[in-house]
């Protein structure tokens, strides 16, 4: 668990649902009493929306059938409420397409689908079973399943641009729901809440190896030659993807992607990173990792996207052992009493969260969730390492006093509240507004 790695609270299953990975087929066999396979059922402005799109739409929100309601009747309701969806989410994209502002990159589309081609893919044990799925969802190929799925995913960045804009210029006014909404939402949808998963909080000593002065000096030196050289004209990317010891980046140029203030970034690291003008290269920036000339390649007021080159003194076999007889007298002190206060104070990585929250164990890393297992708040976990990618030798050791454990079972209101608080609001904030926009649109429903 780096100081990049986040937790993920529960989230409720909100009507404005969550991004696409399959969709159900539009030629879907008809019931016995409908000859129409599809037909219009709404036209909003000179846009149709068609009963295939409620389908998809069911897909959308009920992937391989999970949580649709089990009689005829909810089937019903749950097609007019997406409906309505489907509604307001053509007004806003035809509003989004006529403000000038709105700018969706395709890069950004493509980025976005890339990943969620990525996720459904990593579903399916082989390609022979993806495949199938994906034609019986209605597609022939992969390549028609990704044009459909591109063309839903630039609509909502439309409306994600278009809406955040109204958010900034005042026009979007928010509405907060009161608890009597919350709580009749949860009471209205808890069947199609998620089983509430086994949860463990805790707070972690992570100790890692320490380098000799003598190796930390040699690699000072080596960043400062690399600056030599990015200072005569060396392409940054290909001396990255030669010289730096970060391995999830190192082949990528050195990129980190577009960062944020305040993510989980060393504070060295992210204080000279928005202060740099796009193109300047740092000195080298020294970090528990090690040091980083690192270079902005694109700046906007909240954000910057970064690359660096990471060079890490070298760690030996008496460092790293080291480090195993030190864990192993924390983990005693511990035991026999010592506030675990004090003692984090002086040996835990500041490259690494001091205290997690309430987190799914099933989320956790493998290494986690083994040595938790089993073992009560208020106890200390057994020590476990952290393997370090390409030099064992750089592995940490992790003490874990668990402070909060939760079984597994259903969901409970206070589990989804905030969460519910947070998606209502977006909802009834953004319905608010279209109401408006279907008063000054034709919205012509057409229920047979």
């Amino acid at each position: 668990m780096t100081g990049r790695w986040v937790t993920v609270p529960l989230a409720a299953v909100l009507l404005f649902g969550s991004a696409a990975s399959v969709r159900l087929a539009a030629q879907q066999p008809a019931a016995p009493t409908d000859s129409v396979v599809d037909r219009i059922v709404a036209v909003v402005g000179s846009k149709a929306i068609l009963k295939s799109n409620i389908e998809e739409r069911i897909l959308l929100e009920h992937p391989q059938g999970k949580n649709l309601p089990t009689t005829p009747e909810g089937m019903k309701q749950l097609r007019v409420e997406l409906l309505q969806v489907l509604i307001d989410e053509e007004l806003l994209v035809q509003e989004a397409l006529r403000d000038t502002t709105i700018k969706v990159l395709e890069d950004d589309v493509t980025k976005s689908v890339d990943v969620l081609m990525r996720t459904t893919r990593a579903r399916y044990t082989t390609e022979e079973a993806y495949r199938k799925d994906i034609r019986t969802a209605g597609f022939e190929t992969v390549d028609e399943y990704r044009n459909w799925l591109t063309e839903q995913q630039r609509r909502r960045l439309q409306i994600s641009q278009f809406t955040g804009s109204l958010k900034g210029s005042g026009k979007l006014k928010p509405v907060s729901p009161t608890e009597r909404e919350i709580r009749e939402y949860f009471d209205k949808y808890k069947e199609s809440f998620p089983k509430r998963p086994e949860t463990v909080a805790f707070r972690q000593i992570v100790i890692a190896p320490i380098p000799k002065p003598e190796a930390t000096a040699r690699a000072k030196q080596l960043a400062d030659s690399i600056l030599v050289e990015l200072r005569k004209g060396a392409d940054f990317a290909a001396t990255a993807r030669r010289f730096s010891m970060d391995p999830s980046s190192k082949e990528l140029g050195g990129g980190l992607g577009w960062v944020r203030r305040g993510t989980g970034l060393d504070q060295r690291f992210e204080d000279v990173s928005f202060a740099l003008r796009p193109g300047v290269v740092s000195e080298p920036v020294e970090t528990s990792f090690g040091f980083h000339l690192i270079q902005v390649e694109r700046s906007q007021p909240a954000e910057v996207q970064v690359r660096h080159i990471l060079i890490m003194p070298a760690i030996d076999t008496a460092d790293a052992d080291s480090a195993v007889r030190v864990t192993g007298r924390v983990h005693a002190e511990l035991e026999a009493g010592a506030p675990f206060d004090s003692v984090q104070r002086v040996w835990h990585d500041k490259a690494e969260e001091r205290e997690i929250p309430a987190i799914p164990l099933e989320q956790l890393p493998a290494a986690y969730g083994q040595a938790m297992a089993g073992v009560p708040a208020g106890k200390l976990a057994p020590i476990f390492r952290l393997d370090a990618p390409v030099d064992l030798l750089r592995s940490k050791y992790v003490i874990a006093l668990i402070t909060e454990r939760t079984p597994a079972g259903d969901v409970r209101y206070e589990d989804v509240k905030e969460s519910i608080r947070s998606g209502l609001g977006e909802q009834l904030t953004t319905q608010r507004y279209t109401q408006k926009l279907r008063r000054a649109t034709l919205v012509d429903v057409r229920t047979r």
